[in-house]
């Protein structure tokens, strides 16, 4: 008991150190750690052994408005949600849609598209993790608008801000608009795609 008061004395010191910011570790590494699978054009894929894609070139202009480097690390479905909780990517950016379960687990970014498509994996988390294959007009059934946003760990309301601060300028000098044009055009070299909606 003699050494109660001394360890309630410790918990201040403690709770910051077990609660510190996301924005604040991207700024400390000075980078942007962002998980994405790099099989799924023309959302992102390797060509040449470059990475690019749609969401490759938003991750860069995203950590370009947050003032770090992007730093991209391939990795699967199995590995990217649960990297993302745990704190080993600070995001992914892989064509990732906002469902309830995921919402439970996640933080998300306001939609940088929204759009009807096919579902291709639902990886190691059924009815939670939906991946966009492509955006076809060969379907005879409409699929339901799906919401494609970023998530991160929960109960980071600064790093929120500064997402979605970022994104926001993305959208409204037109930046995110080229790149839709870039990437979703008819008859693009990754496949025949219809325009998705940029939110």
């Amino acid at each position: 008991m003699r050494f109660l008061p001394g360890l309630i004395c410790l918990l201040p010191l403690l709770s910051p150190l077990a609660h510190a910011e996301l924005i604040d570790d991207v700024n400390d590494r000075g980078e942007l750690r962002i998980a994405v699978e790099a099989n799924t054009p023309p959302f992102n894929f390797k060509e040449d052994d470059k990475l690019t894609g749609f969401e490759v070139e938003l991750g860069q202009m995203l950590a370009s408005e947050l003032d770090v480097r992007a730093d991209f690390v391939i990795t699967d479905g199995t590995d990217m949600l649960s990297g993302v909780e745990s704190g080993k990517y600070d995001v992914a950016i892989n064509h990732i849609a906002q469902t309830p379960d995921l919402q439970d687990r996640f933080d998300f970014s306001e939609p940088y598209i929204k759009t009807s498509a096919q579902l291709i994996a639902q990886k190691e988390e059924p009815q939670s993790m939906l991946l966009v294959q492509s955006l076809t007009e060969q379907k005879p059934k409409a699929n339901p608008p799906v919401n494609l946003a970023i998530p991160f760990q929960k109960g980071n309301p600064a790093f929120h801000a500064s997402l979605e601060n970022a994104l926001k300028r993305i959208k409204e000098d037109g930046r995110m608009a080229a790149l839709e044009k870039k990437w979703f055009t008819a008859g693009a070299e990754a496949g025949e795609a219809t325009k998705p909606s940029v939110q």
